[in-house]
């Protein structure tokens, strides 16, 4: 799921070489923590964070077909 998540992000970014995953499990739930460059902070959230909301929806479902819960943060 953390090398899907890259790719995801690395795809969308200027420079995918400052993309970095941290995944942490908290209670029940993967928590995958997501930093980049902050010029491309923007290209990750999107316009009224469209971008975010459809890869946090596409994760989940990928984590809900492994019987998992799961959530994306961009941290700054």
């Amino acid at each position: 799921m953390e090398e899907l998540l890259t790719y995801i992000i690395q795809s969308l970014v200027d420079h995918p070489d400052e993309v970095s995953v941290t995944e942490r499990v908290k209670d029940d739930e993967t928590v995958y923590e997501v930093r980049v460059s902050d010029g491309d902070m923007g290209k990750v959230i999107g316009r009224q964070g469209r971008i975010v909301k459809e890869i946090r929806i596409l994760m989940r479902s990928v984590a809900q077909k492994q019987g998992k819960k799961v959530s994306v943060d961009i941290v700054d």
